[in-house]
């Protein structure tokens, strides 16, 4: 007998479902794309019924959940509702990818650990308070990196490093200014890796400050609108050589991003009861990148 069709629920916290995921979940090979917006967490149980209450045993398996949207903090609350609803053997597979900070974050951290250990190593998340922010700063956390947690606002900076111990009760975070030219130049001393994750179209690190950064390996710089998050570094640099650096525009990273979402979503429908969020996400970027994927 033919397996069933696979279904994606995509539940998104905005008005419009993503055009950006429904067309990447679609070629991954989603079969049948259900689109819902504007989800609130009330909304959930009877959307996961539909999903659990369809199909049994291994057919449960063909019908998964993405969740999405631009607000990471709502996409938490939409994942936590989805679980709470399942119970015994009733339950699909669901991945959290709001604004793409799994898929992102997980891309930028593989990126810099092909160029050092990240264990020991120390890294500085800019705009780390934002939503890919704050995921590059809890992978890297993960990987063993001591991070300096960087914001314009020292209290978001500490309630990011609170957050964290949260999920990475080892995390080795210091808070630091970067609301200045000469708290960034401080920020900076050190460090072996910087990861800019700001808006579109604001500098966050000059580039006079990248060329004077002694003992720096890797820039990645996630923003694709000019200017450029780092200053010099070019949205389709990948692995280039920039004075002692290697470096990473927002499109050098994307291309391992697009993978790892692809997969992610394919991962979805090899069982039923899987939950893909920023750690899960990363490793199976690892597993991408390993020869025997590649």
């Amino acid at each position: 007998m033919m397996s069933k069709p696979s279904i994606l629920l995509q539940l998104d916290t905005d008005p419009q479902p993503s055009v950006f995921d429904s067309v990447v979940a679609i070629d991954s090979g989603v079969e049948h794309l259900l689109r819902h917006g504007g989800i609130a967490p009330a909304a959930v149980r009877d959307l996961v019924y539909g999903t659990i209450f369809t199909r049994g045993g291994g057919d449960l398996a063909r019908t998964a959940i993405f969740i999405g949207g631009s607000n990471v903090t709502a996409g938490e609350a939409l994942l936590a509702a989805v679980q709470k609803t399942f119970f015994g053997p009733m339950r699909v597979s669901v991945m959290l990818d709001s604004g793409g900070a799994n898929t992102t974050a997980a891309a930028a951290v593989l990126a810099a650990g092909r160029h050092l250990s990240l264990a020991g190593a120390e890294a500085l998340v800019l705009a780390a308070t934002g939503p890919v922010g704050a995921r590059v700063v809890r992978l890297l956390a993960g990987q063993g990196a001591r991070v300096r947690v960087g914001s314009r606002d020292a209290v978001r900076a500490e309630a990011v490093c609170q957050a964290v111990r949260q999920r990475v009760p080892q995390a080795d975070l210091q808070p630091v200014a970067t609301d200045s030219l000469e708290a960034l130049k401080k920020a900076m001393h050190g460090v072996a890796i910087v990861v800019a994750a700001g808006a579109p179209g604001v500098e966050l690190l000059p580039a006079n400050l990248l060329a004077q950064a002694d003992g720096l390996r890797v820039a990645i710089d996630l923003s694709a609108v000019a200017p450029p998050g780092i200053g010099g570094v070019e949205v389709t640099d990948t692995a280039r050589q920039r004075g002692g650096a290697v470096c990473y525009g927002a499109l050098g990273v994307g291309g391992v991003k697009m993978k790892i979402h692809k997969a992610a979503l394919r991962r979805l429908f090899t069982s039923n009861d899987q939950v893909l969020d920023a750690e899960t996400i990363f490793e199976l970027g690892q597993d991408l990148s390993t020869p025997a994927a590649s």
